[in-house]
Formats: C-alpha cells, sequence, structure tokens
C-alpha cells in the first residue's frame, strides 16, 4: 500500500533539506500538500532556506539543525518527526571538494546513511501496522556511481557500479548500505539515481551558477581537460517531480534512473550560457574568459541514463525543454545576483539559533 502524498496528511522528514534539491522538494511539498514537513540539516557552507521561506504555507516547515553523524540528536529528530516518509537527500555531493579532503565525505555519506537507517528502521517497527505498511524510506542517488561510459550506451538500473572518484564511492556505499537494508530487513527503501541537477537557488560551485558567477565578475571561466566531458542534464523541477511519483508508485526495494535525456559536453554548456549573456548585455566577450586548465583526477568521460523504467512503471518523463530551463535559470541568477553573495558568506547562518534542543514540534 503507498502513500499519498496529495491526498493525506502526513508527517514528511527530508534529510538535507536546506540544500539545492532538498529545498525544491520541501518547496513543492509545502505548496501541493497538508503535510508537516521536517527538515533535518546539519546547516553547511552550501546550505540555505530562502527558497523555503517563500512558501505561503511556511508554518508546516520545521528544521532541525542535526549532523548524522550525531547519532543521539538523530534518534531524538527521528521522535519528534515521528515520520511517515523519510526523503534521505543529505550528502556531500561536490566532486572536487571530495579530492581535496574526502573525509566529510565518508563521514555524511557513508557513516550517515547508517544512522539514519539504523534509526529509521528502529522508528518504522515501532509504527502500527496501517503506518507500518504505508512507510516509505526514499534514498536519493547519482549516476556517478556508474563510472564511466564510452562512447555509446547508456546507464540503466542493472549497471554495474564502477565509481572513480571518493564522492561516487562514497554514494555506491550508501546504495549498498540502502539496498542491504532492504534485503536483510524488509525495510521499505526505494532508490534513485539521477544526473546532473541545474536550476536556480543551486550553490555557486556547481558548473552552470559557477560558469554565470564567473562571467559576471568578469573573470576567467575554467574548464577542465578538453571541455568534452559530457553529462546529462536534468531540470531540478522534473526531479522532484519524479521523487513525489517514485514515494506514490515506487515499488518498494527497486531502484530508478531519473535523467533529463539531455546529453551536453562541458564546453557547449559553457559557450550556451556565454551566448546568453552576450545576448543579453547587448556585447559579445564571454566566451574570451574562457580558459582550459588541467583535468581533474578520474574525471569521468560521460554519463547517461536511460529513463525508461521509470516511465513504464511511473508514468514519468521530462517536461522542460532543455533550452528553455537553461535560459530561465540564467535569467534567475542576473536577475539575484544578491543571492550569490549572501551564499557564499561563511556566516550565512550565524544570527540564527536553530537545533535539535529548542525545537518545539
Amino acid at each position: 500500500m503507498n502513500p499519498n502524498i496529495e491526498k493525506e496528511k502526513l508527517r514528511i522528514l527530508v534529510t538535507g533539506g536546506a540544500g539545492f534539491i532538498g529545498s525544491w522538494l520541501i518547496k513543492k511539498l509545502l505548496d501541493t500538500t497538508s503535510s508537516k514537513i521536517f527538515n533535518l540539516d546539519k546547516l553547511s557552507y552550501a546550505s540555505d532556506l530562502t527558497l523555503i521561506n517563500n512558501s505561503a504555507n511556511i508554518s508546516n516547515h520545521h528544521l532541525l539543525k542535526v549532523d548524522l553523524k550525531n547519532k543521539k540528536e538523530l534518534k531524538t529528530a527521528m521522535g519528534i518527526s515521528n515520520p511517515d516518509i523519510i526523503f534521505h537527500l543529505a550528502a556531500e555531493s561536490h566532486v572536487d571538494r571530495s579530492i581535496d579532503d574526502s573525509t566529510p565525505f565518508i563521514e555524511s555519506n557513508i557513516v550517515g546513511t547508517y544512522n539514519i537507517l539504523e534509526i529509521a528502521k528502529d522508528h518504522w517497527l515501532s509504527l502500527n501496522k496501517e503506518r507500518r505498511e504505508k512507510f516509505r524510506f526514499l534514498h536519493v542517488s547519482t549516476d556517478e556511481v556508474f563510472g564511466s561510459l564510452g562512447k555509446k550506451g547508456r546507464f540503466n538500473e542493472n549497471t554495474a557500479y564502477d565509481p572513480r572518484s571518493p564522492y561516487s564511492a562514497s554514494k555506491a556505499c550508501s546504495d549498498h548500505l540502502t539496498n542491504a537494508w532492504f534485503h536483510t530487513y524488509n525495510f521499505p527503501v526505494i532508490r534513485t539515481n539521477c544526473s546532473n541537477n541545474f536550476g536556480p537557488y543551486q550553490f555557486p560551485e556547481k558548473l552552470i551558477p559557477l560558469v554565470i558567477n564567473k562571467a559576471l565578475q568578469n573573470k576567467e571561466i575554467p574548464i577542465y581537460g578538453d571541455g568534452k566531458n559530457i553529462r546529462d542534464w536534468l531540470y531540478v523541477e522534473d526531479h522532484i517531480e519524479a521523487l513525489l511519483l517514485v514515494i506514490n508508485k515506487g515499488i518498494i526495494g527497486h531502484n530508478y534512473c531519473i535523467g533529463g535525456n539531455n546529453e551536453k559536453t562541458n564546453i557547449e554548456i559553457v559557450t550556451k550560457i556565454c551566448d546568453k549573456l552576450d545576448d543579453f548585455y547587448g556585447k559579445s566577450s564571454h566566451k574570451n574568459l574562457i580558459k582550459f586548465v588541467e583535468d581533474r583526477p578520474g574525471h569521468d568521460r560521460r554519463y547517461a541514463i536511460d529513463s525508461s523504467l521509470i516511465k513504464r512503471e511511473i508514468n514519468w518523463e521530462p517536461s522542460y525543454q532543455f533550452d528553455d530551463a537553461l535560459d530561465a535559470t540564467i535569467e534567475w541568477y542576473l536577475k539575484n545576483n544578491n543571492w550569490i553573495k549572501k551564499i557564499q558568506s561563511k556566516n550565512i547562518f550565524a544570527d540564527q539559533r536553530i537545533g535539535i534542543k529548542n525545537s518545539k514540534i
């Protein structure tokens, strides 16, 4: 028996809800449901609550400042939230940072996932029969766990794991943990593996906002290697629609690959952004800022996702055309340059006294 997010008043826990994808998910849940949403996030350098705070139903949002490493506080948060559904998105996700220092990735993506699985399992077992049957744990992962493709083929749910970076290795481990909890304990896990997300409110260390930010500051735009590495781009709102459909219709124990069917080289993405900025400002100089730099270690050449299973089982496919979504994203950053300055400030949460101990829910 699957839950029905649109019709039922539920208690929903989202880990990593102050991150890019998590904040879009929570905003959607607040705007379209009457559920109580519990946002469990440690509030790191890339966290932001601006999008969530724009919801008219913000009173249904409850922030729990908790690090997944802290098992004691995590258990307390589970008791406070008492969830019917858990969306597990919390993760360190930037490949370059994982190469510089893999420790936070091991702690968050592996230890953190283990902790949430253990505590969520105990919570699930404590529920009455009706709630236990509807309970779902959705683990959101990445296509990077599958490694690198050649010129042909696409990743699907049966692709063998072959992670190439500390980040993707840590996410692969988290996938295996969730799969093990399903098979060993019959814990109601569903997993998704998505391609590169983009859209407004994305932290400016990721490619698209990074390029926009560099161009706006008239700084060099760095591109690794020859710029011909290929990614499959997925607009964030399409991803959110997929996640909600998976909760409503997905089969326990299954994993679903979610892709945008938009394979683009990095240089193609950068050039598109420069051309858009040239049109906006009425000049043609932004491409002059492009600088090719030494490739990073273990840089996967190509990603592409076969989304036929989720289309067949759940009837999902992307709604947004790539060029339209990219244009809308660029225009948002141009109009919200102050947001970039704010999010890059190290003291963004300095004036917020938020914690598990003072949560009153």
